[in-house]
């Protein structure tokens, strides 16, 4: 069976959320698109980025754009912190200046580099709920 796509509004919503709440603020939420897919035979890979590369963004005339693909089989039956975790990862990869290139594991995104973020988004989390809860 050859790999479907399919829109994933929820998983956008959920990337552009933690986007926002990481400061990732070179990431621009309009041009990131997120897709769920089946079929894949990749048994270690839970989703991935893809790139618009700079010989197409230029030629079309359209700007930089990103697309996160989770691969179903394996994304939806992970805990809530693990596809976070996962999601922070891929938006990890989008470089600084937000060109169509990405940033490479080796040194930019390793997994000591994810728990990092994600216990700094954990800690702001906590205290934005202690701050509501004081008010």
């Amino acid at each position: 069976m050859p790999i479907k796509y399919f829109e994933a509004p929820e998983i956008k919503k959920q990337v552009d959320q933690l986007a926002e709440e990481c400061e990732f603020y070179h990431v621009v939420p309009q041009y990131v698109f997120c897709v769920r897919s089946r079929g894949s035979k990749a048994r270690r890979t839970i989703a991935r980025i893809h790139g618009l590369g700079k010989i197409w963004h230029g030629v079309l005339n359209l700007p930089p754009s990103y697309i996160i693909e989770v691969i179903s089989e394996i994304f939806d039956s992970m805990s809530a912190e693990d596809k976070e975790k996962v999601l922070i990862h891929e938006l990890m990869h989008i470089p600084g200046g937000f060109s169509g290139g990405f940033r490479p594991h080796k040194g930019y995104v390793e997994r000591k580099d994810v728990e990092q973020v994600y216990k700094r988004l954990q800690s702001k989390r906590v205290a934005k709920q202690q701050k509501r809860f004081f008010l």
